[in-house]
């Protein structure tokens, strides 16, 4: 499969290690893990992304929504690392209708060890991890709320999972929590798209079972660099 590879933090190229550096490096932010991108996604496509994901070091979630909301498909997976260092980020996008009736609407939902930058980069917001933007979130819940709530309320792996609004670009909407001791991002463009997770959204880690019936649809944009 034809597989794009670059920096998880500014999306650049990255240089694979040589007899100079042991790391893959980009020019910008130093030594990362190389993010790896399919051009496309589909069942055998995921098959060997899962099968890489599962079999490495310290194996990662990769949470998609299941059952899918209605209308939507999956339209990219990608992970963060290599065989040195094992997988520390997943990626898994969606596609389907805005809730609002405004058009079509991006997910995207990323599980990442403390460090990478992924998340943040698609969130729109500055550092490697949420904290900060958290931390603001959980002390300063702003007028009308009645206490320090989350905005998204999700199933992760059969767990209930808060998900915190952060701080993104107001072309989306952006939410980051915990699940499974890692970071859990959920992005979604537009801003209004964030509204399909105020419905009942239960994740499933495509590396312990893969739903058969999962539609697959055309390359997601923000997988393939408009992100």
């Amino acid at each position: 499969m034809s597989v794009a590879v670059s920096c998880p933090r500014c999306g650049g190229r990255v240089r694979a290690p040589d007899l100079m550096n042991s790391d893959w490096r980009c020019a910008v932010c130093g030594p990362v893990p190389p993010y790896h991108v399919p051009a496309h996604v589909g069942p055998e496509i995921l098959a060997s992304a899962t099968e890489r994901i599962r079999g490495g070091k310290s194996p990662k979630p990769l949470w998609c929504p299941w059952p899918l909301p209605s209308g939507w498909t999956v339209t990219g997976v990608g992970w963060a690392g290599d065989d040195r260092g094992g997988v520390r980020a997943t990626v898994v996008a969606c596609t389907g209708p805005e809730p609002l009736g405004g058009g079509p609407a991006d997910l995207i939902l990323v599980a990442e060890e403390p460090g990478v930058g992924l998340g943040t980069r698609y969130a729109g917001i500055p550092g490697p991890d949420p904290g900060p933007e958290l931390a603001g979130a959980l002390t300063e819940p702003g007028p009308g709320h009645p206490g320090h709530l989350p905005h998204a309320k999700i199933r992760a792996g059969g767990h209930p999972t808060p998900l915190w609004p952060v701080g993104s670009p107001t072309d989306r909407s952006a939410y980051a929590g915990e699940a499974r001791g890692i970071w859990l991002h959920a992005i979604a463009w537009p801003a209004s798209a964030g509204h399909v997770l105020a419905e009942e959204i239960i994740l499933q880690d495509l590396t312990e079972w893969t739903p058969p019936e999962l539609v697959y649809g055309a390359p997601s944009p923000y997988l393939q660099g408009k992100a």
